[in-house]
């Protein structure tokens, strides 16, 4: 075993991610790319020898035993993920030590609902349902016309998605969108351009993508404006 090999001072304080299936190091990895250091822990040491040269610190210990977790000195991390989803039994006892070693920011993969409220009882700050996310995102690009979909809670939601046509070549001042569709426009995407802010006197052109946001239902309903018409020629 290992004692916490961090610096303490950091201004990016590492974070700690349990169990390296596919969610752990998907997650382990986007953190590294991004100049984070990671201490990822799994019980199997296959995974661990395999991740060890790309991760910052991969260790092999046992999450839900408290004495192991003691000697990696789990108690001075401030984030951590409990990547473990299969073992609803592992998860809850992980999630559990976490909370008691008060960690303030958890986050936790859930692969069903009675999971997740388990997990959302015993404290973990962040309850993810990856599957299910994706899921619904995926459904959300093939129905509705977008590149990318982004729901909150409260019945809000973001979407990327192709200028309508009949939009090409009028500002937004013209299109009147808010006032139509009661939703806003965040910005635009050209091809080959930076991201910019919508204005008033912005002039949408064919190809540009836009940024909306508004309640969910509006924002379906614009998006689904820009879809191609699919037409079924019969014989």
């Amino acid at each position: 075993m290992v004692s916490n090999p961090f610096r303490r001072d950091d201004a990016n304080p590492p974070v700690v991610i349990i169990g390296l299936g596919r969610f752990g190091v998907a997650t382990a990895r986007s953190l590294v790319a991004m100049g984070q250091e990671v201490l990822a822990v799994d019980n199997d040491p296959v995974l661990v020898q395999r991740f060890a040269d790309e991760l910052t610190h991969c260790v092999q210990a046992d999450a839900t035993d408290r004495d192991a977790l003691e000697q990696l000195g789990i108690e001075s991390f401030e984030k951590a993920v409990v990547g473990i989803s299969n073992n609803v039994e592992s998860s809850v006892m992980t999630a559990l030590a976490l909370v008691d070693y008060g960690i303030p920011d958890i986050w936790a993969k859930a692969s069903t609902k009675t999971q997740g409220r388990i997990l959302e009882r015993l404290g973990v700050h962040h309850v993810v349902y990856p599957e299910r996310a994706m899921g619904e995102q995926v459904a959300h690009m093939i129905v509705g016309g977008m590149t990318q979909y982004l729901e909150f809670d409260d019945d809000f939601a973001i979407a990327r998605t192709m200028a309508p046509g009949d939009q090409w070549g009028k500002t937004f001042a013209e299109t009147g969108v808010r006032a139509k569709y009661g939703v806003t426009i965040v910005g635009l995407k050209r091809i080959g351009e930076d991201f910019i802010y919508a204005r008033p006197e912005t002039m949408v052109q064919p190809q540009d993508e836009l940024v909306v946001s508004g309640p969910t239902k509006n924002v379906e309903h614009f998006c689904a404006l820009s879809k191609p018409k699919i037409t079924r020629h019969h014989h």
